[in-house]
C-alpha cells in the first residue's frame, strides 16, 4: 500500500498536515483566550471548529501513515511535524477548561506520545540557518508542560511540579538552541512562521504561570523555600520577553508589509492568540493585575488575525470561476 498511486486530492491533504497542525493550533488557542477573556459563546465556536480541523489533522496523519509511510517519515523528520504535538496540548487544555478531564488526559497521552516520537527524529535531522518554524521544538513541549497543568484535578497539582519544571526548563534550553541559529532576516521575508519566535516564549510563559500555581500550593517541594518565587520571577521575565517578540514582529509586519496569503501565516495567528492568553493566565498566576487587561485587548488582534487567514485559506480553495 506505501507504494501505491494516490488520486492528488489526497495526497495533497495528507501532506498538508503540518498546516493543518498549525491551524488546529491557531483555532484552539483561539479559543482559549476567548473563554479566559470572558466571551463563551466566541470561545464556544472556535472550539468547535478546533475540534473539526484536528480531526481533519488526524486523518491526514493516519491516512499518511497507511499511504504513504515515506512522506510520513520525511515530514516527521521536520520541526512543522511538531504542530500536531502542539494542537493536540492546545485543544486538550480547552476541553479540560470545559469539563472534559476525560479528554484533556486522553490528549495528554497522545500528545506526550508525538513528543518523545517526533521530538528526538526533529533533533537529528536539524537543518540550518534555523527559521521560525524551528521554535516548534520548544512550543511542543511547553504545551505538554500546560495541557499536564491543566488536566490535574483541583488540589492535585503539585504532582507535575518536578517532571514539570525539568520540562520547562528543557523548553527554554530548546528555544536558545534555536534561536542561537535562528535567521533573523526572517524578520523582513518570513511569511508568516518568524512570530513563533514569540509565541514559543508566550507559551512557555504560560506554562511559567502552570508552574507558579503548582508551587505555590504543593508541599512536593518543600526543601526549597525560595522555589515559588524563582518560578514566578522565571515567568515573567519570559512573558516580558515575548511581550518584546510582539512589539518586534509587529513593527517588522508595518516595516515590510506582506499581505500575500501563505499557510505559514496561521502560524501568525497561534502567537498573536498565544500571547494574550498567557498575559490573562500569568495576571492571575503571579498577582500583576495589569496584565488581564492587555491580555484582553490582545484577544482581538488574534481573532482578526484568523479571519483574514481563514479567509486567505478558502480563497486559495475556492477553483477560479470559468469564463464563458
Amino acid at each position: 500500500m506505501t507504494g501505491a498511486r494516490l488520486p492528488p486530492g489526497r495526497a495533497a491533504m495528507m501532506r498538508a498536515h503540518p498546516t493543518l497542525g498549525a491551524a488546529a493550533m491557531a483555532t484552539a488557542v483561539l479559543s482559549v483566550a476567548l473563554r479566559s477573556a470572558g466571551h463563551p459563546a466566541l470561545s464556544a465556536v472556535w472550539l468547535a471548529l478546533a475540534v473539526a480541523v484536528w480531526l481533519a489533522l488526524v486523518a491526514a496523519v493516519g491516512g499518511q501513515l497507511v499511504l504513504d509511510r515515506a512522506g510520513w517519515r520525511a515530514v516527521a523528520a521536520t520541526p512543522p511535524a511538531l504542530t500536531g504535538v502542539a494542537a493536540t496540548a492546545v485543544l486538550g487544555t480547552r476541553l479540560s477548561m470545559a469539563g472534559w478531564a476525560w479528554a484533556g488526559w486522553a490528549l495528554l497521552v497522545v500528545a506526550l506520545a508525538g513528543w518523545l516520537l517526533l521530538l528526538p527524529r526533529v533533533l537529528r535531522h536539524w537543518r540550518l540557518p534555523a527559521v521560525g518554524a524551528g521554535f516548534l521544538v520548544c512550543v511542543a513541549t511547553q504545551g505538554v508542560v500546560v495541557l499536564a497543568g491543566t488536566s490535574a484535578p483541583p488540589g492535585r497539582v503539585g504532582w507535575i511540579c518536578v517532571p514539570g519544571l525539568a520540562v520547562f526548563v528543557l523548553g527554554l534550553v530548546l528555544y536558545g538552541f534555536v534561536l542561537a541559529r535562528f535567521e533573523l532576516g526572517q524578520l523582513r521575508r518570513g511569511a508568516g512562521d518568524q512570530w513563533v519566535a514569540g509565541g514559543a516564549l508566550a507559551i512557555s510563559a504560560l506554562a511559567g504561570a502552570t508552574l507558579v500555581t503548582a508551587t505555590s500550593s504543593s508541599g512536593v517541594l518543600g526543601w526549597w523555600p525560595g522555589l515559588h518565587e524563582a518560578v514566578r520571577s522565571a515567568d515573567l521575565i519570559v512573558l516580558g520577553l515575548a511581550l518584546a517578540w510582539y512589539a518586534v514582529l509587529a513593527a517588522s509586519e508595518l516595516r515590510w508589509p506582506r499581505p500575500v496569503y501563505d499557510a505559514r501565516r496561521w502560524s501568525t495567528v497561534f502567537p498573536l492568540g498565544m500571547t494574550a492568553l498567557a498575559c490573562m493566565t500569568t495576571a492571575s498566576a503571579t498577582g500583576v493585575g495589569w496584565l488581564r487587561p492587555l491580555g484582553e485587548v490582545l484577544v482581538w488582534p488574534a481573532l482578526a488575525a484568523w479571519i483574514a487567514v481563514a479567509a486567505g485559506a478558502a480563497r486559495r480553495m475556492t477553483p477560479p470561476a470559468r469564463r464563458c
